[in-house]
């Protein structure tokens, strides 16, 4: 049976992983795979499938439509409206200056014991230091004539240590991951940053643990980051909105957040979570989600784009999965003021640094995230660090707390979880001044 609409997402993908412990080469891990995954439409019904042989894929296009077919027949659905797409140009593609696949072995491994050696100081008794890399072909075609292809380079690292004294533990890790070659080396000082991280988890044994209750707060730009992604890139993905689990639902023009907040997802940034079509074949392009505090855009499918309105191109699969909407690169945008303005605005409150990990909600919109550490203010002036310390609330209110917006803005990346599926994605913010929010300990 014809479908109304078919697509082959093919991928091939090639990655090495390297795992040093405590100094001692741990893992040292190849990966490769290949395969494609195929949809099928027929009516309002989707039927999806999976080879890994690509010289079966007419075959796996026929079982894909002849699942949606009877899944339509035996459960009518109201009819599928793709949003309409134009046919995608491949631009400005990340060029790779060193390729990993040229670095021998042996150099990568001596690189990952100096990193290692830089975390290991005074009271640190232990340390992780990875490294992966990961090179992908992507193939996309469908039954309306589009088909392109591009490949990408990923490559990163991450170092974490744990100091301890007297039965008192803490732990410090920092990440870089972009899409590049073996010259993100180049770019980031790896043993720096190793050094430094040893360097936090050893102060934060002489943290004071928070005390909880409602203060100004100042967040970093890696926590603003995840605050943006966790607690509104999850509230704005229109498939979050169609189920009515968003507190973003019906807001479209609406004021959400204060006038100085304008937020940004741009999966054609040359980060970790950059694509230069999505897994329908949609070319990327930035989409503003908040400007001056209007919620101005969701983050669609064609198929979701097609039910609410809007512009598709932000779904996203991991591997040859099935795709859905995701976000990338999101962040919110430069605002004009400096962190010494800002300490002198709050006079008294916390700087929140980091982030390890939280829960959100974004139907009910409220959010929990855990800092990696924190400080005092007082009177203007970084007073005494905090340890075990997190931030909660309600989303919008803290959309509309904001009275200061930072002109130094910092990217992180990562990776995020959806539907079983895990993604490369960035997140960033300048330093965020809160004017009222709840602080406390994050156990």
């Amino acid at each position: 049976m014809k479908p109304d609409f078919y697509d082959v997402s093919e991928m091939e993908l090639t990655g090495s992983t390297f795992i040093l412990d405590n100094g001692k080469l741990e893992e040292i891990s190849g990966t490769f795979s290949a395969g494609a995954g195929i949809r099928a439409l027929a009516g309002g019904a989707w039927g999806f499938t999976i080879t890994e042989d690509t010289g079966e894929i007419r075959k796996a296009i026929e079982h894909a439509s002849l699942l949606a077919a009877r899944t339509q027949e035996r459960t009518p659905r109201e009819k599928v409206t793709l949003a309409p797409v134009k046919k995608p140009h491949l631009r400005n593609l990340p060029v790779v200056k060193k390729d990993p696949l040229d670095v021998p072995v042996e150099d990568k491994i001596e690189l990952l014991k100096d990193i290692e050696k830089a975390l290991r100081i005074k009271e640190v008794n232990s340390t992780s230091v990875t490294y992966s890399e990961i090179k992908a072909r992507v193939h996309y075609s469908s039954s309306e004539g589009v088909d392109c292809e591009y490949k990408s380079v990923r490559v990163g690292f991450a170092v974490s240590a744990v100091a301890q004294r007297n039965g008192t533990y803490q732990a410090d890790r920092e990440s870089r991951f972009s899409v590049c070659g073996f010259e993100l080396f180049d770019r980031y000082d790896a043993r720096e940053i190793a050094s430094e991280v040893g360097g936090r988890a050893v102060a934060l044994l002489d943290a004071k643990a928070a005390k909880g209750g409602e203060f100004p707060v100042i967040l970093d730009p890696e926590l603003a980051g995840v605050f943006i992604h966790e607690a509104v890139g999850h509230a704005v993905e229109a498939d979050h909105v169609l189920e009515g689990n968003s507190i973003l639902s019906g807001k479209i023009n609406t004021q959400v957040g204060s006038p100085l907040l304008t937020a940004i997802d741009d999966p054609t940034l040359h980060e970790y979570g950059y694509y230069p079509i999505d897994s329908e074949g949609v070319e990327s392009r930035p989409r503003v989600l908040i400007e001056n505090g209007v919620l101005k855009s969701y983050l669609h499918s064609r198929e979701t784009a097609g039910k609410l309105g809007g512009e598709p191109g932000n779904a996203r699969a991991q591997s040859y999965s099935k795709p859905v909407v995701r976000m990338s690169n999101t962040f919110i945008a430069n605002g004009s003021s400096t962190f010494d303005e800002m300490l002198l605005e709050i006079r008294d409150g916390v700087y929140l640094i980091g982030s390890r990990g939280g829960q959100v909600n974004p139907g009910e919109g409220i959010f929990q995230f855990n800092a990696k550490r924190g400080y005092m203010i007082e009177n203007g002036k970084i007073a005494a660090p905090l340890r075990d310390v997190s931030l909660s609330g309600s989303t919008l209110e803290i959309l509309h707390n904001v009275t200061m917006v930072g002109n130094d803005m910092g990217l992180h990346s990562g990776r995020c979880g959806k539907a079983g599926q895990l993604v490369p994605v960035t997140d960033g913010a300048p330093h965020v001044l809160v004017s009222r929010a709840m602080v406390g300990g994050s156990g």
